[in-house]
């Protein structure tokens, strides 16, 4: 069965677009929280949060300002990256009362014909405990690159990423009994829900890939579960991270690019 959007996806606008710019811009109210992201850059780059009237009218000022520029020059110029913003999830699931994500990636190993393989990747936990109003990007953002930024970072970094197998045993210790939930829930239900949402993204992209024999791609997809056990997406990343600076990370990572290869 096809998924609706809302059903796995926070709601999001393209800002290059005029008309989903629009209507974000009157959706907007200033208790909500909205994370903006540039829509082709990794380790967290370019990304802030929109939590005040303020915040948002410096964004707005921004864009005006942009499209300004672009106008008023005659020569051809590349223009910004184009941003999302994204509702944020601000009652995730928490882990030891931390924010965490899964990264888990799909491998697109051919094209002509298509042939599609799922691997479990790992969970990211952020140093410090969640706080939905905390400034701190190192909260609410879990790839390494922005928790080295975390002066408890050198310290943590090993704690910071954990196997599936220790994330599923702690969901059946914790969760399990108050949460009703089945026997293993992260390798059985969990699992099958990634797989669902990834070959959804694929079927809806699939007409623009390139189909020759020899082209593939390894995507990182980034899932978040919140308190009610629903699973967002939240990117696919078709650059993700293959860095090792953990002991979790060099069991996992080495055996992901071999597998792929």
């Amino acid at each position: 069965r096809f998924l609706k959007m809302e059903e796995f996806f926070p709601e999001s606008f393209r800002l290059d677009l005029e008309d989903e710019r629009n209507a974000f811009f009157e959706l907007y109210k200033g208790e909500q929280i909205w994370i903006c992201k540039p829509s082709c850059s990794n380790q967290g780059q370019g990304i802030f949060l929109l939590k005040t009237p303020a915040a948002m009218t410096t964004l707005q000022a921004r864009l005006r300002s942009a499209e300004e520029h672009l106008l008023g020059r005659r020569v051809p110029y590349k223009a910004p990256p184009a941003r999302i913003v994204q509702r944020y999830i601000h009652q995730p699931l928490l882990l030891e009362g931390k924010k965490f994500d899964v990264r888990s990636y799909l491998l697109i190993a051919c094209t002509a014909p298509y042939v599609l393989f799922f691997a479990q990747g790992y969970v990211r936990l952020t140093c410090v405990n969640y706080d939905a109003a905390s400034d701190d990007l190192t909260v609410h953002l879990t790839n390494q690159y922005v928790q080295k930024k975390n002066s408890l970072y050198s310290q943590l970094k090993d704690e910071t990423v954990w196997q599936m197998e220790h994330f599923n045993s702690y969901v059946n210790e914790k969760f399990r009994t108050t949460h009703g939930l089945p026997e293993d829930w992260v390798l059985t239900v969990f699992t099958e829900r990634m797989q669902q949402i990834m070959l959804q993204c694929f079927l809806a992209a699939k007409h623009k890939l390139d189909r020759k024999l020899g082209y593939f791609d390894l995507i990182g997809c980034d899932f978040l579960i919140d308190e009610n056990f629903k699973v967002w997406l939240l990117e696919m990343n078709a650059n993700p991270a293959l860095h090792t600076n953990c002991r979790v990370l060099r069991d996992i990572i080495p055996a992901v690019v071999c597998e792929s290869l």
